[in-house]
């Protein structure tokens, strides 16, 4: 894989050998966690807001939960 250089100051690069060696990890492991800790927390942000908006007008909302109902699929379970 090929890599790059980032910049980051020293406090920041401390937290993450503090971060990387708590884990057993390497530092390029732990940046690339944080990463997509950061990608999916903003992903689940975004999802949220529009949920919030969507719930804000009820016709709209209705409309959402009649879909899902009918595109729903059941686990087989029960």
């Amino acid at each position: 894989m090929a890599t790059t250089t980032i910049r980051v100051d020293t406090d920041t690069h401390a937290r993450l050998v503090e971060l990387s060696d708590a884990a057993g990890a390497s530092l390029i492991d732990t940046v690339r966690d944080a990463v997509e800790a950061l990608r999916r927390q903003r992903f689940a942000r975004r999802v949220t807001a529009e949920i919030a908006e969507l719930r804000s007008d009820p016709e709209a909302w209705a409309s959402y939960l009649a879909e899902a109902e009918r595109t729903s699929v059941t686990d087989g379970l029960g």
